[in-house]
C-alpha cells in the first residue's frame, strides 16, 4: 500500500502519540500538515526532520484548535497547499483531573473545546474537500475514557465519549462516500508526558522508573505493557488502506486489555 500523492493533517502532531501518527502516514508517502504547541525553532526542526527522512512534503500551522475559526482556517490551508486533503487525524487534547464539585469551569471548557469541539469543527471543513475528490478517511484519536470512565477526569472522559459518538454519526452520514470514519482509543502510551511522569513519580516515591511504571499500568491494564506511538501510527496507516474501505463507524481499542475487564 502507498499514501503517495495523499495529503494527511495530524492536530497534535509535534509530540507524542500525533507525531508518531504523522511520521508513520509520512513513511506511506503522504504529504503531511503539522500542529501543535512547541518551540519553534525546534517545531521547524522536525518539520524539516521528517520531510527528509521520508522526501515528502511537510508544512506546520500553529493553528489554536481551542477557538473555531482557527480549526476551519488550518483545514482550508491544508487543503489549499496541497490541493486536496485526504485524511484528517484528529488528536490534538489536553486533560484535567479534579472532583466534579471542585472542577474548574475554565478548565472545563478548555477540555470539551480542544478534545471535543476541535473534533467537529475539523471534520466540518474536512468533509466537503473530501466529498468532492470522493476518498477520504477521518480518524479520530479517543481514549479508553472514550468507553469507560475514571474518577476525577469528568471533562476529559466526557470529550472521549463525544468523540466516539460523533465518529458514529459522521460514519453513517458518509457511508456511501468512500469516505470511512473511525476512533482509534489507546490505553497507556508511552509518550514524553508519560515518561516525564514516571519519573516524577519515581522521584517523589524514592523508587525508580520501571516500579512506577509497572503500578501505573496494573491500574487499569491486565496487560503490563504501554502502546507505543509507532503502534497507533501504524493502526492509523492500516486504516486508510484500501483493505479497511468497509472498516468505519468503529471504536478500536488498543489498551492492553483496559476495557474487556
Amino acid at each position: 500500500m502507498t499514501l503517495t500523492a495523499k495529503t494527511a493533517l495530524v492536530t497534535g502532531s509535534t509530540s507524542g502519540i500525533g507525531l508518531g501518527v504523522a511520521r508513520a502516514l509520512a513513511g506511506e508517502g503522504a504529504n503531511v500538515v503539522l500542529n501543535g504547541f512547541g518551540d519553534p525553532d525546534e517545531i521547524e526542526a522536525l518539520r524539516q526532520e521528517i520531510a527528509s527522512t521520508y522526501g515528502v512534503p511537510v508544512i506546520y500551522d500553529d493553528a489554536n484548535l481551542s477557538v473555531a475559526s482557527e480549526v476551519a482556517r488550518l483545514v482550508t490551508r491544508a487543503g489549499e497547499h496541497f490541493n486536496g486533503l485526504d485524511i484528517l487525524v484528529n488528536n490534538a487534547g489536553i486533560q484535567h483531573v479534579a472532583p466534579i464539585e471542585s472542577f474548574d469551569d475554565e478548565r472545563w471548557d478548555a477540555v470539551i473545546a480542544l478534545n471535543l469541539s476541535a473534533v467537529f469543527h475539523a471534520m466540518k471543513a474536512a468533509i466537503p474537500l473530501m466529498k468532492r475528490q470522493g476518498w477520504g478517511r477521518i480518524i479520530n484519536v479517543a481514549s479508553a475514557h472514550g468507553l469507560v470512565a475514571s474518577p476525577f477526569k469528568v471533562a476529559y472522559v466526557a470529550a472521549k465519549h463525544g468523540v466516539v459518538g460523533a465518529t458514529k454519526v459522521a460514519a453513517l452520514e458518509l457511508a456511501n462516500e468512500a469516505i470511512t470514519v473511525n476512533a482509534i482509543c489507546p490505553g497507556w502510551v508511552l509518550t514524553p508526558l508519560v515518561e516525564r511522569q514516571l519519573a516524577d513519580r519515581a522521584s517523589a516515591h524514592g523508587t525508580d522508573v520501571t516500579s512506577e511504571a509497572t503500578k501505573l499500568l496494573q491500574e487499569k491494564q491486565p496487560m503490563l505493557s504501554f502502546t507505543t506511538p509507532d503502534a497507533i501510527g501504524a493502526m492509523a496507516v492500516y486504516l486508510c488502506s484500501d483493505a479497511a474501505r468497509t472498516l468505519t463507524g468503529a471504536a478500536l481499542s488498543i489498551d492492553g486489555g483496559w476495557v474487556a475487564q
